[in-house]
């Protein structure tokens, strides 16, 4: 405790500013359309009614909804409500800066490199756009998806599974999360994991699946096939967009110089993030497979890797992406740089941050809409690009198994010959 005292402090101390920043009004932010009904009526008691309202991505309001109770205990209103039900994700991540930063401690890593770590965690201000815009929800399923890769990879299946049903219920491109988190465990526990987590997500997600004429569920269906309305600049389907009539966003508000989307993008966006996760995961298994030399489970650098790979690919295939879909990308990619990069600060992590900003917040007042998508796959494509080598080349020294036993059997072709 003495330790982690002062870490603690700074922790709270920032996400209690981030707090008092960021949540300041619900007014024109997409917790008032979607989740504020939800959490009013838990408020107030009418539990069917709360299962009846919640938005797609209901579980996490589940998972919250406790929070949501405890201003009853002093007589606070709705925006005492707001508040609180944002508390557990902004300590999920104060969780995880307080933890990396313990590690690096323990590394006698240099103060500078332990400050920016639990900055980009705490006082990112990606966790404040988050806020800003009534998705503290992603903070949670960050914070969740990377401590699922973490525990795995200290050999903790249930804690894992905790971790990752939680995740999977919360938002469903926790989905990806599954993957690097089953490789990092060994072989005989991965099954464990898998019926775990599923147990977990289910008990969430069980008592809004039984509200069949609730919003969960339509908007579920509209999230797994969603249509070409929203289509926005950061990612890689925005060029084969068409430039046509005025595109209005939200509210009605004009968005000068958008272009429309074909409706296959739409279509085939969410699932194809899936697909993309499940054939990188299943490349990356057959990798290890191949060579003798490597374990058979993941090592905790190379899960959190492929966890980053995959968060970022999601941001690029997704048409609906926006600003705090590169969170949980961010934290991924935090913690792998603090495990690969132990002699120098998380420069990539806090870089990739700063670009983030950049293109999602600054650029959009002075560029239009196709400058930004260039800038976006600017970085995200040569970035991908390098992630996937560090985690799919071959590193010197690696046997590969067949060629060894072709190899073997060599000697005895000309051998038997000569006796011949």
């Amino acid at each position: 405790m003495r330790e982690n005292a002062l870490c603690v402090f700074v922790a709270g101390a920032s996400s209690a500013a981030m707090a008092w920043l960021g949540l300041y009004g619900f007014a024109w932010t997409d917790y008032e359309t979607e989740a504020r009904p939800s959490f009013e009526a838990i408020a107030h008691g009418h539990v069917t009614e709360f299962l009846r309202l919640v938005p797609a991505y209901g579980g996490s309001l589940v998972e919250r909804a406790p929070f949501a109770l405890l201003p009853g205990l002093w007589g606070g209103g709705e925006l005492a409500v707001y508040r609180m039900v944002a508390l557990p994700c902004l300590a999920a991540a104060a969780m995880l800066g307080v933890y990396l930063v313990h590690r690096m401690r323990r590394e006698a890593r240099s103060k500078l490199a332990r400050a920016v770590t639990l900055g980009l965690c705490v006082a990112n201000p990606l966790v404040l756009l988050a806020l800003e815009l009534g998705h503290p929800e992603e903070i949670l399923g960050a914070g969740l998806c990377v401590a699922a890769v973490l525990l795995a990879s200290r050999d903790r299946p249930l804690l894992a599974a905790l971790a990752l049903g939680l995740a999977v219920a919360n938002k469903e491109w926790a989905l990806l999360a599954v993957g690097p988190s089953m490789l990092a465990l060994p072989r005989g526990r991965r099954m464990l994991l898998l019926l775990a987590a599923g147990a977990v997500a289910g008990a969430v997600l069980a008592p809004l699946a039984l509200v069949s004429s609730g919003s969960f569920v339509a908007g579920a269906r509209g999230i797994a096939a969603p249509s070409a309305t929203i289509f926005q600049p950061w990612q890689i389907w925005w060029f084969v967009g068409h430039h046509g009539a005025l595109v209005h966003g939200m509210y009605g508000v004009p968005k000068p110089g958008y272009r429309t989307g074909p409706a296959w993008a739409g279509a085939v966006s969410h699932p194809l993030i899936l697909l993309t996760g499940a054939l990188l995961t299943v490349a990356l298994w057959l990798r290890r497979r191949k060579h003798i030399d490597l374990p058979p489970a993941l090592g905790e650098r190379d899960a959190l890797l492929a966890l980053a790979l995959l968060l970022l690919a999601r941001c690029m295939l997704d048409t609906w992406d926006t600003v705090y879909y590169l969170l949980p990308f961010v934290f991924a990619l935090l913690a792998w740089e603090t495990r690969r990069f132990p002699e120098r600060p998380p420069v990539l992590a806090l870089s990739c941050t700063a670009l983030a900003w950049i293109g999602f917040k600054w650029l959009p007042a002075h560029a239009s809409a196709d400058i930004q998508a260039a800038f976006f796959l600017a970085w995200t494509l040569p970035l991908a690009g390098a992630l996937a080598f560090a985690l799919y080349a071959p590193a010197d020294g690696l046997v590969d198994e067949r060629k060894l036993l072709r190899q073997a059997r060599k000697p005895f072709v000309p051998a038997i010959a000569d006796h011949r």
